[in-house]
């Protein structure tokens, strides 16, 4: 790896790191010795990127620093590609379409020789398997998460029994052939998790349940932990 690499891949460390990461954490990862992450950090701190710490505690970036757009590595390039490949051939077609033309958008900003990465990477997604068919706008339902309101539906569950519910949705879960929307029911009193294809109605309501999307989605990782031991993404 070049220096100017390893460099930025510091700084990419240290923004996804929620503690402050050791010389040694970063030596393993980089592949390089630790007197080489200390002089790469002394470096980083000349340039004036604002990094706090010390040897033996650990180096953390302060918030609000950026860098100029799209340095972008190889590696970051290709991971883009397999991502966008999965969800325009997964997604709803709201974010198919918004998956290719991110692509787009990336591979036009980006210097020339970085646009094979992404028009012809070295990693493939495989194609989906025939999906289920929702039974209601999967984008809209999205648009109500970050709006914050709640959606009425009238669901079958895996025994054809229907019953009327109130959500509060939370995340919507892409699998291979179906999708979940995770949502606080107010007729269960907890989190349920929806299929799309066995909601047999909906009404998309302007009534609001109260709590920031944020706050909705770390009560439900909290409910989910709980109950099967991991907590999601």
């Amino acid at each position: 790896m070049r220096r100017a690499d390893r460099l930025f891949h510091i700084i990419q460390i240290l923004r996804r790191s929620g503690a402050p990461a050791t010389a040694r954490t970063l030596a393993e990862e980089l592949e390089v010795s630790e007197r080489s992450v200390y002089r790469d950090i002394a470096d980083l701190i000349g340039r004036r990127v604002p990094i706090r710490g010390e040897a033996g505690v650990g180096y953390v970036l302060e918030r609000g620093f950026d860098m100029p757009p799209l340095m972008l590595t190889d590696d970051e390039l290709e991971a883009a590609a397999l991502g966008a490949q999965w969800v325009a051939s997964a997604g709803d077609a709201a974010l198919a379409a918004a998956a290719r033309d991110l692509v787009a958008k990336i591979a036009a900003a980006s210097p020339e020789r970085l646009r094979p990465f992404l028009v012809e990477p070295t990693v493939g997604a495989p194609p989906v398997r025939a999906k289920a068919t929702d039974g209601l706008d999967v984008a809209r339902v999205r648009q109500w998460i970050r709006g914050g309101r709640k959606i009425r539906i009238r669901y079958r569950d895996d025994q054809a029994r229907e019953s009327e519910r109130t959500i509060w949705p939370t995340v919507v879960g892409y699998a291979e052939t179906v999708r979940l929307i995770a949502a606080w029911c107010e007729l269960r009193c907890d989190f349920r998790h929806f299929r799309t294809d066995r909601v047999v109605a909906a009404e998309f309501l302007d009534e609001r349940h109260g709590l920031r999307a944020a706050e909705l989605r770390a009560r439900w990782r909290d409910a989910f932990e709980a109950s099967h031991g991991f907590r999601p993404p």
